[in-house]
């Protein structure tokens, strides 16, 4: 029994041919360094474009103020104080009669009016109303 049985050596050699050797981890190459240097870039522009919105601002704030100011230094140039003129108390005011008739009123036409007065033209339409003399009484 020196020499294993053919199967056996068979399988050994199956075994070492099917294990696989260690994998070696190969260098991850991760591309935050690139982002965080784009990222910086983008702040800064979003920042100067901000500053350069309020710049615009305030000197559009300025010159609105100015024009404001000019404004106000013509309407006070120009604006003098005026007095009134003194009413004439020697002189009443006596009101004259207008040459126009007068309106004769009319009186209103407000009856009190039944429900058998008011009849609906067709069922089936709604407020289609019309109104009827009411009967006289025969004797």
């Amino acid at each position: 029994m020196e020499n294993p049985p053919p199967k056996a050596a068979q399988q050994k050699e199956i075994l070492k041919a099917t294990s696989k050797e260690n994998t070696r981890p190969s260098d991850i190459q991760l591309h935050t360094q690139q982002r965080a240097a784009k990222r910086a870039i983008f702040n800064h522009y979003v920042e100067s474009k901000l500053l350069l919105i309020e710049l615009e601002k305030n000197q559009l704030q300025k010159l609105q103020k100015m024009i404001e100011e000019e404004e106000i230094r013509k309407m006070r140039k120009y604006m003098v104080p005026k007095a009134q003129l003194m009413p004439y108390f020697d002189r009443p005011f006596n009101p004259q009669r207008s040459s126009r008739p007068l309106t004769i009123p009319k009186e209103p036409r407000v009856h009190m009016l039944s429900d058998r007065c008011w009849r609906c033209n067709s069922c089936n339409e709604m407020y289609n109303f019309q109104y009827c003399q009411p009967m006289k009484s025969i004797k």
